[in-house]
Formats: structure tokens, C-alpha cells, sequence
């Protein structure tokens, strides 16, 4: 840390400067302080630079864009503003040391500890990717590990564009061994990219050594682009939820959602914040930086000093020192997005936050153990009778309207929010990055709507008779003759068509999911995947499937039901394990029902009672719960909070049973379900969701 300098700003906006944290090429960092008194670090443009109006309109610009993301995972962007020529940023003070400081210091993280971590990315980069951006540099030093767990810093500034438009090439400078190898070979770069560099973090955190080494840089990226990772001292049930990050191809690497659900933290592995030499490390560094903003540093600052006497420039800057980590201007991340300026079908606003709602508690009397808390919410005709499965979009769960098009109300309360009067419900719909809901209309027309407003925009001339799923890069549907066709999210044009080689009539109940670089359909009679590219089809299994199967998909792993259930490799579709689960409750013909992965395990009703199995192999772990399922149709099981959530009913009526799935609490029972042959249970945001003929609930969980 270094004390201010001539030709330093002592004021930038609401902040006082009160020294200099870093520099780099583009700019310095300041540790500034409000009129509150809370800190933040300034990131100024060097004033060589601000004479370049547009890289000083590109630099706020930026700034302002990355202020869309909220997310707890981020250094969020408090303000940004041009003064005396010099345009500045100012972004969340975090303290704590980065990544790369814990493990020199304190070595690799355990495999709780990379699990939490792990989880608590991925979801970040969701947040990061629903606004529209790509943070392009994660590595261990712009990850600050807080007592609130890690977040992601180093984000706004830009650099020089050297005549390229950075939003097309993509050429920028990345972090050898934790860059992907298309940005090591210059090309334009998406959300994948961020992918890669979370699995070459991961393998520092986990072994204390990067995935990728050499002699010199460009050793380094040539082993990023033709080598093999180094994951040898990783620990082995890591390695298979590490390495698909680190695949060459974009598209073979999973998504930050898949991830955040695969890595499966035990209960309080987050504890790794709380206790050890880590968080003792953290709680120096927070009561140094209670000193500094609670101490006005000598003359000039305009407040006096704090009981105990003032506090001379070098404890400030001491206290500074260990005050927290923040990069320095123009070493850290660009951000680009994928918006275009001007307004228009394709300008997309960020995602707005999940309003997450907070587990109920028995410890904090939020319910009495035993008793079964009431509803949230309860909407009596919220959606039409023939609505497929709601869908919850972050502030919004849409579902079929009553009296047809569609309609998404506010998951807080079951207000409506907007609708739809166009779209077919029954064609389904599918969320893009919990920004966009897509749906066809009548004439099969693809239209999408801003989920959180409803605002109408991009449409596309597809023949949609059935929306299948969504990735970072295209809509993919069903056609009114049965194929299979892709529509670019960036220009809304068709991508590919292809012949399904499977029953994909409306009777046939057919779903989609995708898989790292592989759309998979299930629908009449088999499993069909596709790879999402070129739509040329990888591989058919029928007879895998009979009725109206479910599908999952995590990493690359395809779980389908039916008859059966069965485990498919997604890449080449062999099976990698399979059970038989058609059997007879009270001499009723029963299949498996939808599955629902969760972390390292499948949980699905066979033979008419809940069970999880490990995905891995498919064996039974020693988890089990008796309870009465839903015979026909089979009913849908969820993981959400702690609880494990399934649906019981006779033939008159049924309710919800949630159990802690470590056996610990007494179980919720919600006798709700009215409506025996037509319901359905989703859930998002610490909220579960229940659709029972025409009405929509929500319950709490714990």
C-alpha cells in the first residue's frame, strides 16, 4: 500500500481517498471512504487514458453494465461517474485474502471446502451470464474468500481495443493456465469461457498446483490449448465434477447451473469460513478495516479522530495492508456483452435477482418441530387447466393462463405480473438465462418476453409445435412434422433441422435437456441426442422408454424414466446403469416416475415409493422413506432447503410429504392436493411451488 501522491485525487464523488491499494496499465485502485464511513476500492483511469473519449465512454459504460449484476457472489459495482475528465469506478471494499494468498498460506481447501466454493461460483456466474456478460478472467487472485463466503472481484475496467470491437473478436488478454483455449487463440469467447476458468481454479484450490504449467507463457497456453490438465492430485471424487469444465470444446463444458447442483456441499461445509487459521486470517483483516473506518486519518480528512487520538499515514496504510483484497485497475477482468446497443428485439435486460426466501428454522421459532407450517401463498384459479408444468424465472413462476396465452405471477405473493394473450401454453415454454421466457403462438411462431415484464421481443419463423429447452446459444423446439430444429438466441434464425429418429407427437409427451455440447429428446419410444452445433444426431436408444417418460441431465449424464430406470453416457448414449421399476402397488401397474437430480444422486418414485440412488453407479444408498407415492401419474420428487419433498394420495385426495433428508427433523405433511389426476410440484428460491388443478401455492421450506 502506498500513501496519496501528488497529482492524486483527495475526492472522488462521495468518496475521500485515503491511499493507493494497486496499479496497473490502465489506472490505479484507492481505498475511498463515505460520509457512512464505508469503505470501497476507486478504480480511476490513468489520465493519459481519459484523453481517449472512447475508452473513457467505454470504461463507464462497462461499469454501469456490470452494475446489472447483484448477485452475493460479486463485488457488486456501487457507482461510477466521469470527474475533472477522469472517469472512476467505485465497487464493493471486500475483506479477506484472495484464493491464491489462502492456499500458499494455509494449503488446498478440502473436498467440503471445493465443494462450497465451488457452488458459490457457479452461482455467481449464473448471476454474471443472466446480465448479459462474461467476467473473462477468473482466477484464485480475483477470488476474495470472506467470512461470508467467496466472491468474485476484479470486474468494470476496460483496455485498449487496438482497433477491434471487443464485443465481436473477443481478443483479449487472459491469465495463462486459467484463460480457455479460444481465448488463447483469439477468438470471440462466451460463458464457457468462464466454465474453463472455474475448473482450472478449482484444481488450484483442490491441489495446490494449476491444471496448466510450463516453462514460459507460451508453453503455458499451448498446454491449455493441446494438453491434458493436471489433476493427479486432486482429489478423486472431484476429478469427475472438475474435468468436463475443462474440456477443449465451449460446448462440451457444463453449465454453471449443472455445476451448482453436482458439487453438493455437505450441511455445513460452509463452515470453512467460520473457524480455522482462514477465518482467524479474515477476522484480522475485518478488525483492521473497523479501525479504518472508524478512524479519520489526521489533517485534511474533516472530521476529527475517533477516541484515543488521531491516527498517523503509516497505520492507516498498515491497517490498510491487511484490510482486504482488491486488484489492481487494468490487471483484472473485461466484461463484454452480448446485447446490442440501440435498443431493439435482440437489447436484453439483465436477470433481475431471485428473491430468495429464507429457510424456516425451528431454533429461530419459525415453526414449532412436528407441526407443519402454513402455505405462503394460495391463488385459487391462478393458471388454465391445460398448462404444462409451471416454470419459476427468477422473480416469476409461468404457467398456462386461465382462458388460454400465458401468464407469470410474482413468486413472493401470486400477484400476476404480466401475460401473454397469444401464446399457446401447450406448446411449453423454456427460460433463457432467467432473462427470457420462450413460447410459440398459435401459427407456431417463436416469440419471447422479458421474464420479469412480460415486454415482447424477438420472434422467429420456426413452425414450433413444442419448445424443448434452452442453452447459452440457441431455443430448441419441435416442429409440426416431428423434427427437431435449432434457433440461434442471438439473431433468432434457424440454425439446423434434423430428422428426430423418435415419436415426437404431441402424444408422445416429449422433453428436451441439454447436455455439454448434446440436446437430448425423449420422447415416444426412445432417447435421441443431437449435437447442438450442427444438429447432427449422435445417437438413438429406443424401446429405452415407454408412456410419457422424464429426463434429467447432469454434467454428462442422462437419466431417463419410464419402465426403466436408466443412465446414459450423453456424449455416445451407452448405458452406464439401468432399473427395472415397473412393478404393482395395491395391485396397481406403477412406473418409475420423473427424476430429479441433486448433487451426486437420483432420486425417483420405483415402484411407487420414493428412492435415491447414486448416479454414478445407480445403487440404493441407505436413505430410504416408505411413504405412499402417486401411482398414475407418477409423482415428481424435489430437493429444496434440506428437505426432501415427494407427493402421497389416495384416490380422493393427496398431500405433500417433506422430509430432512438426514432424518433429523419431523416431517411436513401439507394435505393439499385436491385434484388427484393433475398436479404438479417445482421449486426455486427456498420457495416450493404446487400446482393442483387450477390453483397455485407456495410453501415455505427448511
Amino acid at each position: 500500500m502506498k500513501p496519496l501522491e501528488t497529482g492524486d485525487p483527495i475526492r472522488l464523488g462521495p468518496y475521500h481517498l485515503r491511499g493507493v491499494l494497486g496499479e496497473g496499465g490502465m489506472g490505479k485502485v484507492y481505498v475511498g471512504q463515505d460520509g457512512q464511513g464505508r469503505a470501497a476500492a476507486v478504480k480511476v483511469l490513468h489520465s493519459h487514458l481519459a484523453h481517449d473519449r472512447n475508452l473513457a465512454q467505454r470504461f463507464v459504460r462497462e461499469a454501469r453494465m456490470a452494475q446489472a449484476v447483484t448477485g452475493e457472489g460479486v463485488a457488486r459495482v456501487l457507482d461510477t461517474r466521469t470527474e475533472g475528465g477522469r472517469p472512476w469506478i467505485a465497487t464493493e471494499f471486500l475483506v479477506g485474502p484472495d484464493l491464491e494468498e489462502a492456499v500458499r498460506a494455509y494449503g488446498p481447501l478440502d473436498e467440503s471446502g471445493v465443494r462450497v466454493l465451488a457452488v458459490a461460483l457457479a452461482r455467481a456466474l449464473q448471476d454474471i451470464h443472466a446480465a448479459g456478460l462474461v467476467h473473462r478472467d477468473l482466477k484464485p487472485a480475483n477470488i476474495v474468500l470472506t467470512s461470508a463466503g467467496p466472491r468474485i472481484i476484479d470486474f468494470g475496467i476496460a483496455r485498449p481495443e487496438h482497433g477491434f470491437t471487443l464485443t465481436v473478436t473477443g481478443q483479449v488478454p487472459v491469465t495463462p493456465g486459467y484463460g480457455a483455449p479460444e481465448q488463447a487463440l483469439g477468438r470471440r469467447v462466451g460463458p464457457a469461457a468462464d466454465v474453463f476458468s472455474l475448473g482450472a481454479v478449482l484444481v488450484y484450490a483442490a491441489s495446490g498446483q494449476r491444471a496448466y504449467e510450463g516453462a514460459h507463457v507460451a508453453a503455458v497456453q499451448y498446454e491449455v490449448v493441446h494438453g491434458e490438465p493436471r489433476l493427479d492430485r486432486v482429489p478423486p471424487v472431484l476429478r469427475p465434477l472438475i474435468a468436463p469444465c475443462l474440456a477443449k470444446d465451449p460446448a462440451h463444458r457444463p453449465v454453471p447451473e449443472q455445476l451448482a447442483g453436482a458439487f453438493d456441499p455437505p450441511r455445513g461445509a460452509d463452515r470453512v469460513w467460520r473457524q480455522g487459521p482462514l477465518a482467524q486470517d479474515v477476522s484480522a483483516r475485518e478488525r483492521s478495516l473497523h479501525e479504518l473506518t472508524t478512524t479519520v486519518p489526521g489533517r485534511g480528512a474533516g472530521a476529527a479522530a475517533v477516541t484515543g487520538g488521531p491516527v498517523t499515514r503509516r497505520r492507516l496504510l498498515t491497517a490498510l495492508a491487511v484490510g482486504g483484497a482488491v486488484a489492481a485497475a487494468g490487471g483484472g477482468a473485461v466484461w463484454w456483452s452480448g446485447r446490442e446497443s440501440g435498443g431493439g428485439p435482440f437489447d436484453i435486460p439483465p436477470a433481475v435477482p431471485t428473491p430468495k426466501l429464507r429457510a424456516l428454522s425451528t431454533e429461530r421459532g419459525d415453526y414449532v418441530n412436528g407441526q407443519t407450517p402454513k402455505p405462503l401463498w394460495t391463488v385459487a384459479s391462478a393458471v388454465g387447466t391445460n398448462t404444462p408444468a409451471p416454470l419459476p424465472v427468477r422473480d416469476v413462476i409461468v404457467a398456462g393462463a386461465k382462458g388460454g396465452g400465458l401468464v407469470a405471477r410474482s413468486v413472493v405473493d401470486g400477484s400476476e405480473k404480466w401475460r401473454a394473450p397469444d401464446v399457446t401454453a401447450g406448446s411449453r415454454y423454456a427460460a433463457l438465462s432467467g432473462r427470457l421466457v420462450a413460447a410459440a403462438d398459435r401459427k407456431g411462431v417463436l416469440r419471447t418476453f422479458v421474464a420479469s415484464t412480460g415486454e415482447p421481443k424477438w420472434t422467429a419463423e420456426a413452425e414450433v409445435a413444442s419448445v424443448l429447452a434452452a442453452d447459452d446459444d440457441a431455443v430448441y423446439v419441435v416442429t409440426g412434422d416431428g423434427r427437431v430444429r435449432a434457433v440461434g438466441r442471438s439473431d433468432a434464425k434457424v440454425r439446423w433441422t434434423a430428422e428426430a429418429g423418435i415419436s415426437l407427437t404431441a402424444e408422445s409427451g416429449a422433453r428436451g435437456a441439454t447436455a455439454p455440447g448434446r440436446l437430448i429428446v425423449v420422447g415416444g419410444g426412445g432417447v435421441a441426442a443431437f449435437a447442438t452445433g450442427d444438429g447432427r444426431r449422435a445417437w438413438v436408444r429406443r424401446g429405452q422408454s415407454t408412456g410419457r417418460p422424464g429426463l434429467a441431465v447432469s454434467g454428462d449424464t442422462v437419466v431417463v424414466s419410464g419402465n426403466r430406470l436408466a443412465a446414459l453416457d450423453a456424449g455416445d448414449g451407452k448405458e452406464r446403469w439401468a432399473v427395472d421399476t415397473f412393478g404393482k402397488v395395491r395391485g396397481v401397474p406403477v412406473s418409475s416416475g420423473p427424476p430429479t437430480l441433486h448433487g451426486t444422486h437420483v432420486y425417483a418414485a420405483v415402484t411407487g415409493f420414493p428412492r435415491r440412488l447414486a448416479i454414478a453407479d445407480g445403487k440404493p444408498t441407505d436413505w430410504t422413506y416408505e411413504g405412499l407415492v402417486q401411482c398414475d401419474p407418477p409423482s415428481p420428487l424435489l430437493v429444496q432447503g434440506h428437505g426432501f419433498w415427494s407427493v402421497a394420495v389416495n384416490a380422493k385426495a393427496g398431500g405433500i410429504n417433506v422430509l430432512d433428508l438426514d432424518l433429523e427433523r419431523e416431517p411436513w405433511v401439507f394435505p393439499l392436493i385436491k385434484n388427484v389426476d393433475r398436479y404438479w410440484i417445482t421449486a426455486d428460491g427456498g420457495r416450493v411451488f404446487l400446482l393442483d388443478g387450477a390453483s397455485l401455492t407456495a410453501l415455505p421450506v427448511f
